[in-house]
């Protein structure tokens, strides 16, 4: 999935070049090009499908060469993860009815490649050979209110659990209830089940979405799929398949997953995974002069001086239009400044 604008990330991710598109960690890739690389070991480049806005087909394109035109999966409108993924198993399905499939995020961090593709496969397993939703769950190394959670419950069988509920985005003492627990884990938004078995869900607990995407049966893969989801698609509800499927449905197993796993959601994030100096810092630019700097996060341009002094717990992030110097502190108000500066500015710098 790859159709996000990362508006926490402004103003370095734009409606124009959202973050999934940057180099975010300074290693001459993508986001999208590093989650690519990593599903190479699990399956071959002709099975791994992008599902992106249609305005970024051609970015997707440009940075995963590889793909096939019919393998950059174009919404038309924005209707959050549900409709994209009918849409995806829609499409999947009628490639092979008994394919399965893994729907991931494509600008998270992945540290552990191995430990990652271990419990893909064991997932895999898994829901290949019974109607299992299943989801990997992060052990929660902190008590974060950022992340939604998953309470487990008996094992299904070893390393495989029952889900008991989800619970969106707690306040601060209840995630720390959460955690103390040791029954709880985040959720990470990475599914596994098979095409047949997502798409009766979708049937059973979403049936507007399948009914409207399903009028395409028999369009998927051919000439004509593309002016049917322009037509049908913006009609289908504005909802996340947590809310659609994955609360409702009574088959929902996790699988407690450690690999190294950040869903870089805001600039704090990013500065938590990043190598740092002594002070604490990450450059991410050539030309850092820093005197009395710390705990800072700065993202220039190549060839730019920047010179600092005094400063803890900042952002500075220079684009050539923007200049952001933030406390990382109040780093959720980010999301709010893009709306005033939209409001003010209009478009130009969105």
């Amino acid at each position: 999935m790859a159709g996000g604008v990362g508006s926490r990330f402004w103003p370095g991710s734009r409606e124009a070049r959202p973050k999934q598109f940057l180099d975010m960690l300074g290693v001459g890739k993508s986001l999208l090009r590093l989650t690519f690389e990593r599903f190479l070991s699990i399956c071959p480049a002709s099975n791994i499908f992008i599902v992106t806005n249609a305005a970024y087909a051609g970015l997707v394109r440009e940075q995963l060469p590889e793909l096939s035109e019919n393998q950059v999966i174009s919404e038309p409108s924005r209707n959050n993860t549900a409709p994209c993924i009918a849409y995806s198993a829609l499409k999947l399905a009628a490639l092979d009815p008994a394919a399965n499939m893994v729907v991931a995020p494509s600008d998270h961090i992945v540290l552990k490649e191995d430990a990652f593709q271990e419990k893909i496969l064991q997932a895999l397993q898994f829901a290949g050979t019974q109607e299992a939703l299943v989801t990997l769950g992060i052990k929660p190394s902190r008590a974060d209110s950022g992340y939604g959670y998953i309470q487990f419950d008996e094992p299904a069988e070893p390393g495989i659990f029952k889900v008991k509920r989800f619970t969106e985005k707690p306040d601060p003492p209840t995630a720390a209830q959460f955690v103390a627990s040791g029954q709880y884990l985040w959720n990470a938004g990475i599914f596994i089940w098979n095409v047949q078995t997502i798409l009766q869900a979708f049937r059973n607990l979403s049936p507007k979405i399948y009914a409207i995407l399903a009028k395409g049966i028999g369009l998927y893969n051919t000439p004509d799929e593309k002016a049917f989801i322009a037509r049908h698609y913006p009609a289908t509800p504005d909802i996340s398949v947590d809310f659609a499927i994955m609360e409702k449905a009574p088959n929902v197993y996790t699988i407690p997953s450690e690999f190294g796993w950040s869903d870089l959601g805001t600039w704090a994030s990013l500065h938590a995974e990043c190598p740092k100096d002594e002070q604490g810092n990450v450059f991410q630019g050539d030309c850092v002069l820093a005197q009395n700097v710390s705990n800072c996060l700065v993202r220039t341009s190549a060839g730019k001086l920047v010179v600092l002094k005094d400063l803890d717990d900042y952002f500075i992030v220079d684009e050539p239009d923007v200049l952001l110097i933030w406390p990382k502190s109040k780093e959720q108000e980010i999301k709010q400044v893009r709306n005033l500066v939209k409001a003010r500015f209009g478009d130009n710098f969105l």
